[in-house]
């Protein structure tokens, strides 16, 4: 027996009939989710992260109260409350387990439409996102210049004692506080051009800016030192102004350094000078040296005799 071909009449009524079915079931067409939620989380003391989604609203027929968004983490279902921003969008607040940092999760949302004079349940749900805790945010350095020695904060929090700052690529003096002070001592490094600063740790590197060294005048008393061993001559080193906020580190080196006993060198902050003790060691003759003074580089003649 052959099956004869359907009529076109036929052909356009079930085209029609497989419409109206599509139109009358509830489908992904009814509602559009959109994920608000940041993949990167600020951590935050009490780790609780809201998370955050707009349900928009594609078709009249959608029951009035009907929708239900639901968060899903680690196959927990979570009721999402409507927020104050809009009556489109929905939060929840997640407290993240201690240690945990990361999170897969996906939105589920539930609502009925009206068809036929009955209400038809209807459902959609988003693909799986993820949302990561960082626990380090820098905002800038304190300040973008400054002179050699100058002590520099860097704003943010989340520091550790393995982070270090350095100025293009080379690591120079950092100083660890707390979780949420971390500063530097400009580097003796050429004066009168920028070098690109970034802070660097176990999560890698971040940059902070650009960072320009200033040179500075510098008045050293007595200009060149004379010592036998284990005689102690004092040293002032006099600033033209006070030091800055923190202090002014003189990152003073020597050619000699078994013959040069003396301490590190801080102009105090407000001061604009600073006495040191320096005592003879083993006989020698050299010098001492400071960068990013004067023309450059200050020179301070050292001769220690027995």
């Amino acid at each position: 027996m052959q099956n004869s071909r359907p009529t076109l009449a036929r052909r356009l009524l079930l085209w029609c009939s497989a419409l109206c079915l599509l139109v009358l079931l509830p489908g992904c067409n009814d509602v559009v989710l959109n994920n608000l939620t940041p993949s990167s989380l600020t951590e935050n003391p009490s780790r609780i992260y809201t998370i955050t989604l707009r349900v928009d609203q594609k078709r009249k027929r959608i029951v009035p109260g009907s929708v239900q968004p639901y968060l899903i983490i680690d196959g927990e279902r979570h009721l999402m409350q409507p927020s104050r921003v809009g009556a489109e969008f929905y939060e929840f607040d997640y407290a993240m387990a201690p240690g945990r940092s990361e999170i897969a999760y996906y939105f589920l949302v539930n609502y009925e439409v009206r068809s036929n004079d009955r209400n038809v349940p209807g459902e959609a749900y988003t693909e799986l996102a993820r949302a990561t805790v960082t626990g380090r945010y820098v905002y800038s350095l304190e300040a973008n210049r400054g002179p050699v020695g100058a002590r520099i904060s860097v704003i943010g929090r989340g520091f550790s004692p393995q982070d270090s700052v350095t100025f293009d690529g080379q690591p120079v003096r950092s100083h660890y506080e707390s979780i949420s002070s971390l500063s530097f001592f400009v580097p003796a490094l050429e004066i009168g051009r920028d070098y690109q600063v970034a802070l660097v740790g176990a999560r890698g590197a971040t940059p902070l800016g650009s960072f320009r060294i200033d040179g500075s005048k510098l008045l050293v008393t007595p200009s060149a030192l004379s010592l036998r061993s284990g005689s102690v001559q004092s040293l002032t080193f006099t600033l033209p102004q006070p030091a800055p906020l923190g202090g002014l580190l003189l990152d003073v080196t020597t050619d000699i350094p078994s013959s040069v006993i003396m301490d590190e060198v801080i102009v105090p902050a407000g001061q604009s000078s600073v006495t040191i003790n320096v005592q003879g060691g083993s006989p020698g003759t050299g010098s001492l040296f400071l960068r990013g003074y004067d023309s450059g580089e200050l020179t301070i003649p050292v001769r220690v005799t027995r």
